[in-house]
């Protein structure tokens, strides 16, 4: 993500890479290390996002978003909140209720968080991105504050619906973010990456 945001020029294309991580917390640049209950043997990565820590593992989709935000024509805010909808709509698919807060970015259900937003912007460009919790064990989450939050509830797909195909689920987050995004034509290469 760093090498290609780096590296990109005016007329790189903007990428959007969907894939699920190995169990890792990650703490953001202004995380706070209170935040790290006990993370046991799964390790602590720190990163060059914002926001708190949080956790990925198998069965959470996490999309990084590789955008010149600048040649979108949009800012921060506005970035957030597509990104918020398209999970919104995902969600809305399978009969789950789910809405964003202003005070707090991600996506709930009820008060419990679905979705965890991080971005980091650098020269007008995009990188990390979301992760949405489709079919995982959650118990990692009791060893942390959630993106800071003592006790904020976690939940998932799962939970809520019943089985759920995470690569289903996986074209659908696709879909929805491109459409939030404005991207018409897609092409997908080779493990799981897209190009938007």
């Amino acid at each position: 993500m760093q090498r290609f945001t780096s590296e990109r020029g005016p007329q790189t294309a903007d990428e959007l890479w969907l894939l699920q991580h190995p169990p890792v917390f990650t703490q953001g640049q202004a995380g706070k290390a209170e935040h790290v209950l006990f993370p046991g043997d799964i390790p602590v990565v720190q990163v060059d996002r914002g926001g708190q820590v949080t956790y990925h593992g198998p069965g959470q989709l996490v999309a990084y978003l590789l955008l010149d935000v600048r040649r979108l024509g949009i800012g921060v805010r506005e970035l957030v909140e597509r990104m918020e909808r398209a999970v919104i709509g995902v969600l809305a698919a399978h009969d789950i209720l789910a809405a964003a807060r202003r005070d707090a970015p991600g996506v709930y259900v009820e008060a419990a968080k679905i979705a965890s937003l991080g971005l980091r912007i650098r020269n007008g460009r995009s990188f990390h991105g979301l992760a949405l919790n489709v079919d995982m064990d959650l118990e990692p989450f009791a060893r942390i504050n959630p993106c800071g939050y003592a006790g904020l509830a976690m939940t998932q797909m799962r939970d809520l619906v019943g089985s759920v195909d995470v690569q289903q689920v996986q074209q659908e987050l696709r879909e929805r973010l491109a459409l939030e995004l404005g991207y018409a034509e897609q092409k997908t290469l080779t493990g799981g990456l897209e190009l938007l």
